[in-house]
């Protein structure tokens, strides 16, 4: 799936990552739906998920804690390009590890 069909989708698919959904349900609005999503997940990718999220949120202290489960640096850039980073990698990872 290329980052523009996942931009366009109707709705979730059900092989989609919980991080891959959390950036869908953002996307959409629904801030709320996109936490739960990645809330209980342990891996390294909800985890950055989950650091965009409070970013978004304006939570900057819980968003570093994230970033640092993450191993990720913070990201200074809008917004809507991180989306867009984390999106285009993690439609690079397979549904089913």
């Amino acid at each position: 799936m290329t980052l523009e069909e996942f931009q366009t989708a109707a709705g979730p698919s059900p092989q989609w990552t919980p991080p891959l959904r959390a950036l869908w349900l953002d996307a959409v609005g629904k801030w709320e739906a996109a936490h739960q999503a990645v809330q209980d997940d342990e891996g390294p990718e909800a985890a950055w998920v989950h650091a965009y999220l409070h970013r978004k949120e304006g939570d900057v202290s819980n968003a570093r804690y994230w970033y640092a489960r993450a191993s990720r640096n913070f990201f200074d850039g809008p917004l809507e390009e991180e989306w867009k980073v984390i999106a285009a990698e993690l439609l690079d990872f397979p549904s089913d590890p």
